[in-house]
C-alpha cells in the first residue's frame, strides 16, 4: 500500500472546499489563475495561495503559455490522481478481503449451528 505520507499533502490540499472546487475545473482543461478566481468567486491572493497548496501537493503543474510567458495555466497532474486512486483501490481491496472472510466465517457458523 501507498504510504500515507506520500498521499498526506494531497488530501489536506483536498480538504478545502475551494481546492476541491479548482481540480474539478481543471478537470475540463488548462485555466488561468483568474479564470479559476472568477469561478470560485475568491480574490486573486487567495486563488495565488490555494493554488500554492495544490503545486505543493502536486496535483496541479503549471505552464508559461506560449503567446505570452507573463501568463500561467494550471492544469492537473494525472499521475498523482492516478496514485491516489492506486491507493483507494488497494484500501477498498483490503476491505473486500475483510469482509469475505467475515462472509465466510458466518456461513460456516451457521452450517455448524444446523448440524
Amino acid at each position: 500500500m501507498a504510504k500515507q505520507d506520500d498521499i498526506g499533502p494531497v488530501f489536506d490540499a483536498l480538504a478545502d472546499p475551494t481546492r476541491r472546487q479548482v481540480v474539478t475545473l481543471l478537470g475540463s482543461g488548462t485555466r488561468r489563475a483568474g479564470e479559476l478566481a472568477a469561478a470560485t468567486g475568491t480574490s486573486g491572493p487567495t486563488m495565488s495561495r490555494h493554488l500554492r497548496v495544490l503545486l505543493d501537493a502536486g496535483l496541479v503543474a503549471d505552464e508559461r503559455g506560449r503567446d505570452d510567458a507573463r501568463v500561467r495555466l494550471f492544469r492537473l497532474r494525472p499521475q498523482t490522481i492516478v496514485a491516489l486512486r492506486a491507493w483507494v483501490d488497494q484500501l477498498q481491496a483490503e476491505w473486500d478481503h475483510q469482509l469475505a472472510s467475515f462472509k465466510d466465517h458466518v456461513a460456516r457458523r451457521v452450517e455448524e449451528e444446523s448440524s
